[in-house]
């Protein structure tokens, strides 16, 4: 059984090398265990402690005067969920629109607190008394008028009117105009439609 076929000097026959099969390698050695696991070591803590601090701080500061100021100016997305849908800025722009007794109550609870300084047999303090309870008394007759009427303008507008919007309007004729969150968006008169 001898072979007739002649191969190259220095090769054995069943090994000659194929032309595509011979590579040019990686160019480099294959790194350790130990130079891999120091490639991906990375510290707890960053160098720079009070630099990343810092820039937390700053951006954190940024986004709070972002969502303060859109609050302030009745964006829906940095509304609280009790001032958010179209229901509760209906009911903003109405008790805004108009001028309400609530406001006055603030005023006469300082006034009221001063006078009751006086001696309690004092006419100065029965008034501060009871222009406190007027005013008291007024502003839950204005409150309970003005839940009726917007209780027929949503149910007109929207179908139905949402648990608490009577609480929420109320609520909001007690503060000052200048002092509401989210501000008035609407002039007194320009009741919403």
């Amino acid at each position: 059984m001898a072979r007739s076929t002649q191969s190259p000097a220095g090769t054995s026959p069943g090994t000659e090398l194929n032309q595509d099969s011979i590579s040019t390698g990686k160019g480099h050695a294959t790194p350790t265990r130990k130079e891999k696991e120091a490639a991906r070591k990375r510290p707890l803590v960053a160098n720079d402690r009070a630099e990343r601090r810092r820039r937390e701080r700053e951006a954190a500061t940024a986004e709070r005067e972002r969502a303060r100021v859109g609050m302030a100016n009745g964006e829906q997305k940095y509304l609280p969920v009790r001032d958010r849908g179209p229901q509760r800025k209906f009911v903003r722009d109405y008790v805004d629109a108009r001028w309400s007794v609530g406001e006055l109550l603030l005023p006469t609870i300082v006034l009221f607190f001063i006078t009751s300084f006086f001696p309690s047999d004092s006419v100065i303090q029965l008034v501060g008394f009871a222009i406190m309870w007027f005013v008291l008394l007024v502003s839950v007759v204005d409150a309970v008028i003005v839940g009726n009427i917007l209780k027929k303008k949503l149910t007109e507008k929207f179908g139905s009117m949402d648990k608490g919007s009577r609480f929420y309007a109320a609520m909001r004729m007690v503060y000052f105009r200048q002092m509401r969150l989210p501000k008035a968006q609407v002039k007194r008169g320009d009741f919403p439609s």
